[in-house]
């Protein structure tokens, strides 16, 4: 029939002992089970057992009625006493109902009881019978007659008695009583709790509570007996259990109140309610009545909790505060975003699932708007465990905000088209499911509007993953190609006495009004996701924007990645000023920390190479390995920032080979800038290279750099040298040792011979070398050759070495001697600046005078 049946506590006992009735049922037997009789009962008249045969008694233990649609069934139970020495067969004795209207009904047992067929000597049995009595729903006027097989008698039965039920009998415990019986063959003590009324979304809900003290040695369970709220005149409404106590079990001696719930009518009038119990009969199709308790007066209790009150829920007898706590809102577009938390705190001593709950706040006006409730249903809370559960909800601006409550809801499944008229009611449109929505608290959401976040200081809060203080650390805009880039710094310190687990996060960035959640990258160094007590990890969220952009308020949030859901981390918003990036002094060092990132640079060398059309501004720096093993170093990023504030992307060339410890790369910086700045006070931007959310790796194209300083640096023009002694071009140091220039007489063909020796720095690691090294020779006439000279072909690495080289003019022929002049330079990116230059002198090779004998012969 119905669903729910199945989850429903069966109180009651499958037997009520005959003080349970009236009290003209109190037999010894029953006496002794210390049952109490109601007190419509105890006036009633005694009912004296019926002698069926020698030595064979019954006597009539429990009688009920309940009203169902085909036709209402009266149950009995009858106990036969057998004082005989032999076995009774009971297939003798019968027993009907006669009707006040004058039907005689007979009596058929219940299919529990179907195969009892005999007692045997000095035993008693009790059997339950039923009948269909009709449209008869009062026990008034209604007789058992009870009858013995006698082949004597007409119609072969013996009329042995009668039991009269009197006018004033009821087996309703009365308030305040409780029945001692068996349930699930334990011996328990039940008794009615309270009847409680809610009003919710215009219905009205009653909440039914039974107290059971299992007084038996094994744990109680529901024994799927079905719940009804009954009223004084006989309306039924069915009963669901309460969510918070699904699967529910009784200790050894432990008390419990189980708590039902349903839907009623507005108008119904609630005094002198009764609960009742059913069990059903599976094989034959029928609801049998069971025990029912008179319920005292229906109060409704004050749901609305204070700002800052625990409410204290009880679930599964275990009871959890719960409290609401961090309620902040602010103000975006035309909605009011809230944020709060519910605190839950299991101060039972077993574990505890909170049943499916949900969750809105209601303005005063009484307009509801939902909150997701995932992270609360289905939560689970060990002994004395505190976990808090964040949420978030958006309200129009146009509802007041200061009056706003947080509603908690349970959320019960019941049985459709049975609310009302009886068991049975609906069963032939089928079992379909409905779903009551039980208010449980009226949290007061107190109304603080959220203070932004002031760079530098520090904040509490407490969320799901635990208590930890953050602070925003820097907040800073410099530029990206032809964006700028905004970055936040938050830090994270665990102020929990246990570790701190870090989820794997996600970021997003909102300037004013404009959301950059898609576009903002988050780096958090993944081996710090842990905290020790005390200590803190940092986490920077970037984004670009077009640098042409102005912004005042800046939203940080913080959310935990998942597929399916957004899952608030942190959020906070500040209006704090961008703060420059970090100043260093000249000559200081910019320093990159980061697991097996950790060095520092320095500068090496900044010049200008002056070109007709523009000019370069060129850094070597330096970076210096901290890590004590072989490691991959940042990859460095480079903005120069000239003194009338403007901005050039520095195009970088470093090595992408691993670096020994303390180890030192040598990188070069390097920008076109027009031949009108100035480059007397130029400062370098440096930061690490970041790809997405992790740092640049060799061969990976940047989208950004973070940690990023302004290093001054001093440009130096380069005096060249006066002679080509030690000439350095990084790595290498040139040294001329001699050149020897020659010319035979009538030649057209110069011979120049250098000796040199060239030696490599290996103390510095470098990439791809993009300088190259031009000879410049100036012949005795003045003119020039330029010779690019490619080491490692061309000049080869070592000492006295020779490089020869020769020019071809007509008007070598005419040369006598003279000198001649070498200029070393470093020509950049097709600019260039002379390294040092040296005079020689050229030798002239006059051809051999012819003699005497030779002039003669000529003639």
């Amino acid at each position: 029939m119905r669903q729910f049946r199945k989850r429903s506590v069966a109180l009651l006992l499958g037997t009520l002992t005959v003080a349970q009735l009236a009290g003209s049922l109190a037999v010894p037997a029953v006496q002794a089970a210390g049952t109490q009789p109601s007190a419509a009962a105890s006036a009633a008249v005694k009912i004296s057992p019926v002698t069926m045969s020698a030595g064979v008694t019954a006597a009539l233990e429990d009688v009920n009625i309940w009203t169902q649609s085909g036709g209402n069934i009266l149950t009995y139970t009858l106990k036969i006493t057998n004082n005989t020495s032999s076995t009774v067969n009971l297939q003798r004795y019968f027993s009907r109902v006669v009707t006040p209207g004058g039907s005689i009904i007979p009596g058929n047992p219940v299919t529990a009881d179907a195969t009892k067929k005999k007692i045997a000597a000095k035993n008693s049995m009790s059997i339950t019978y039923y009948v269909n009595i009709g449209q008869t729903k009062s026990l008034s006027g209604v007789k058992i007659a009870m009858y013995v097989w006698d082949t004597k008698s007409k119609g072969y039965l013996k009329h042995t008695g009668s039991f009269a039920i009197p006018a004033a009998y009821s087996t309703t415990a009365g308030l305040g009583k409780s029945i001692n019986s068996r349930m699930n063959d334990i011996p328990v003590s039940a008794s009615a709790d309270s009847l409680q009324l809610y009003k919710y979304g215009g219905k009205v809900y009653a909440k039914v509570g039974i107290s059971i003290t299992n007084k038996g040695s094994k744990v109680l369970g529901d024994t799927g007996y079905s719940a009804y709220l009954v009223t004084a005149s006989g309306t039924s409404f069915e009963l669901a259990l309460s969510s918070s106590q699904t699967g529910y079990k009784i200790q050894p001696q432990e008390k419990r109140t189980i708590f039902y719930l349903t839907e009623i009518p507005a108008y119904l009038n609630t005094a002198n309610m009764k609960l009742q119990f059913t069990q059903k009969d599976e094989t034959l199709k029928l609801e049998l009545a069971k025990a029912s308790f008179k319920l005292p007066a229906a109060t409704t209790p004050d749901l609305v909790v204070a700002s800052g009150a625990v409410k204290k829920m009880v679930v599964n007898s275990n009871t959890v505060d719960t409290k609401l706590t961090g309620a902040a809102v602010y103000a975006e577009d035309d909605k009011a975003i809230w944020s709060f938390q519910l605190q839950l705190k299991n101060t039972g001593n077993k574990a505890v699932t909170l049943p499916a709950y949900e969750l809105s706040v209601k303005s005063a006006k009484g307009t509801a708007f939902p909150v997701n409730a995932k992270g609360l249903s289905g939560l689970t809370l060990k002994p004395l465990e505190t976990k808090v559960v964040p949420l978030n909800a958006e309200i129009p601006l146009q509802v007041e905000q200061s009056s706003l409550q947080l509603q908690m809801i349970e959320a019960v499944t019941t049985s459709a088209g049975t609310d009302a008229g009886g068991p049975g009611a609906g069963e032939a449109a089928g079992d379909t499911s409905a779903k009551l929505v039980f208010p449980v608290a009226y949290f007061t959401i107190p109304y603080t509007l959220r203070a932004d976040v002031r760079s530098g200081q520090e904040y509490g809060t407490t969320n799901q993953y635990g208590t930890f203080s953050y602070s925003l650390q820097s907040l800073q805009r410099y530029p990206w190609r032809d964006d700028d880039i905004v970055l936040a710094k938050v830090r994270i310190t665990n102020n929990q006495s246990v570790n701190l687990t870090i989820p794997e996060l996600k970021g997003a960035l909102k300037l004013d009004t404009d959301n950059l959640a898609a576009t903002t990258d988050l780096l958090m160094d993944k081996d710090a996701a842990v905290l020790a007590p005390g200590q803190y990890t940092d986490i920077s969220l970037l984004t670009k924007i077009p640098y042409t952009d102005e912004f005042n308020n800046v939203r940080v949030n913080l959310s935990v990645k998942s597929e399916t859901e957004s899952i608030p981390f942190l959020d906070f918003s500040t209006t704090s000023f961008i703060s420059s990036v970090n100043q260093l002094k000249r000559g200081d060092s910019y320093v990159i920390t980061g697991k097996g990132k950790n060095a520092a640079v320095q500068e090496n060398k900044t010049t200008v190479y002056e070109g007709s059309n523009f000019n370069i501004l060129y850094t070597e720096v330096l970076m210096s390995s901290a890590e004590k093993r072989q490691s991959k170093m940042a990859r460095l990023q480079a903005y120069f920032k000239t003194a009338d504030g403007q901005f050039y992307e520095a195009k970088v060339n470093q090595s992408d080979n691993l670096a020994t410890p303390g180890g030192k790369q040598l990188i070069t910086l390097w920008a076109k800038l027009p031949k009108t700045v100035a480059t007397t006070e130029v400062a370098a931007y440096l930061g690490a290279g970041v790809t997405g959310s992790k740092l640049s790796e060799s061969g990976e194209q940047p989208t950004g750099f973070i940690n990023v300083a302004s290093l001054p640096l001093t440009p130096k023009a380069v005096v060249p040298a006066a002679n080509l002694q030690n000439i350095v071009l990084y790595p290498y140091t040139l040294n001329v040792l001699t050149s020897d220039g020659r010319h035979v007489e009538a030649s057209d063909t110069v011979n120049l011979n250098i000796t040199y020796n060239l030696t490599r720095d290996n103390s510095y690691d470098a990439g791809e070398s993009e300088h190259k090294l031009v000879l410049r020779i100036t012949d005795p006439f003045g003119q020039i050759q330029d010779k690019v000279l490619a080491v490692g072909t061309e000049l080869i690495e070592g000492n006295n070495h020779t490089y020869s080289v020769s020019f071809t003019r007509n008007q070598y022929k005419q040369l006598t001697g003279g000198s001649y002049k070498l200029t070393v330079y470093d020509e950049f990116q097709g600019e260039r600046q002379e390294l040092g230059s040296q005079l020689f002198t050229m030798r002239f090779e006059p051809l051999p005078k012819p003699s005497d004998e030779e002039k003669e012969t000529e003639k």
